[in-house]
């Protein structure tokens, strides 16, 4: 590990991510991303660019979970509920 590697706040994280910088701070005080590297400034989390390499964004977008939900076909109907 790099010892003089620059730390990331939240522009850098969001940028990183693709999204923007509230959001990331919405996915951080969720627990959503990873732990940070370093935690010495209090409400100033920074992280190494490392820790994002090989760590992927979880729940992208709206309702992104149920992109995975297959899809009935056409001939498909619901039982009557009468």
């Amino acid at each position: 590990m790099v010892a003089d590697q620059p730390l990331w706040g939240d522009p850098e994280v969001a940028a990183h991510l693709g999204i923007n910088v509230p959001a990331a701070r919405s996915r951080k005080s969720r627990g959503s991303l990873p732990d940070p590297d370093d935690t010495t400034v209090p409400d100033r989390p920074r992280w190494k660019p490392a820790t994002f390499r090989g760590w992927k964004l979880i729940g992208r977008g709206f309702r992104s979970g149920l992109c995975n939900t297959p899809t009935p076909p056409a001939s498909f109907s619901a039982p009557d509920a009468s």
